[in-house]
């Protein structure tokens, strides 16, 4: 086992529901670490069948240490597996054993174990502690920060759900080594992100180092990660509600929750979606005159060169609109899109349909 080391602590600023974010390395070999923030006597792990054969019986052991009851919920993995049944299913484990409403309930995995988890700790016995030890690059850096939980719909993505804040978050960027290389690269899409929307020399360093982050060079991951989180962070502390700016983190997912629900949950990876989003949402920025052509193209190739695909599937225009039609940010049937105006800032709002359709021409194989 790695020597423990001591994490780098970032802090979410909400007041009463703020929360600290630890990243480091091998954290959960640090025994007290997890166990402090489970103030009562039970805890309930909910993990999935592939990040459960890896880490779930370290937990458990290191929980059981300290004295905790430990209830453990495994699920199928898969972003198709975010889903009501789902959601019973650990409903189900939890009333079966009793948990109280004292017990904190973890989520050991990615973001589909993140939003979801997150969902059935904000909703039974109307609110438990919970806490987030994401294991993927994509929840280090974006899904478990924020306090966004929820599930998917046939008809839309994370359309049902809460805002509700973690206790804690413990990204051990140990879990990383046995990240595979396609969900690696869909965490990069979110790094990126960070970069377009906020934070142009971000976005520079990225480039810079993209084939150091694809080699999983801990120093440039540990700084992408904190970066990331101190960029979320900020703003999530600004508008924790998505009252209003918070809505530029969507940047991407317009057209990206759009293809994962075409073509349906889990053919595409959340991230590989939002890094072919973006690559469209900076081609309509330059439709639209916010940014100029070397921009966008930087944009198509940050993206490409992270392993992410920089073309769209052919869902059939009507289904395009159709699904971005069924948004969050929307507002009296207009589609509102997240745009660089210019690379590091971002502006909200519908836009004329005909720049749309020529995006959608230019970007669909």
């Amino acid at each position: 086992m790695n020597k423990p080391t001591s994490a780098l602590t970032l802090h979410v600023d909400l007041g009463d529901r703020s929360y600290p974010i630890f990243i480091g390395q091998s954290l959960l070999a640090e025994p007290e670490l997890v166990a402090r923030h489970v103030t009562g006597r039970r805890a309930a792990i909910v993990t999935n069948t592939t990040v459960g054969p890896l880490y779930l019986d370290k937990l458990k052991a290191l929980l059981q240490a300290a004295g905790k009851q430990v209830t453990t919920v495994v699920l199928p993995d898969g972003e198709e597996e975010k889903n009501w049944a789902s959601l019973m299913q650990v409903f189900d484990t939890l009333l079966a054993e009793k948990c109280d409403r004292k017990t904190t309930m973890i989520a050991l995995g990615g973001g589909v174990i993140g939003d979801l988890t997150g969902f059935a700790a904000a909703s039974y016995m109307r609110g438990v502690p919970f806490i987030q030890v994401p294991t993927t690059l994509l929840s280090q850096v974006d899904s478990s920060v924020g306090g966004k939980t929820g599930i998917n719909h046939p008809l839309g993505k994370n359309m049902i759900g809460a805002f509700y804040q973690p206790q804690a978050v413990i990204a051990d960027t140990t879990t990383l080594d046995t990240l595979p290389d396609r969900e690696l690269s869909a965490g990069l899409a979110e790094v990126i992100k960070h970069g377009a929307i906020i934070d142009p020399a971000f976005f520079d360093w990225i480039e810079a180092n993209i084939n150091q982050l694809l080699a999983r060079d801990p120093a440039a991951l540990a700084y992408a990660i904190q970066r990331s989180c101190e960029i979320k962070a900020d703003v999530v502390r600004q508008d924790e509600r998505e009252g209003g700016l918070r809505a530029i983190l969507n940047f991407g997912h317009t057209f990206g929750h759009a293809i994962e629900a075409g073509l349906g949950y889990g053919e595409w990876l959340h991230g590989e979606a939002v890094g072919c989003g973006m690559v469209m949402a900076a081609d309509l920025s330059y439709r639209l005159g916010f940014i100029g052509a070397a921009t966008s193209e930087r944009m198509k190739s940050l993206v490409k060169a992270a392993r992410l695909p920089v073309v769209a599937p052919d869902l059939g225009r009507d289904c395009w609109l159709d699904l971005m039609e069924v948004d969050k940010k929307n507002e009296g049937g207009q589609i509102k899109f997240i745009l660089l105006k210019p690379l590091g800032a971002s502006v909200i709002m519908p836009v004329p349909q005909d720049a749309l359709l020529a995006t959608l021409e230019a970007c669909i194989r």
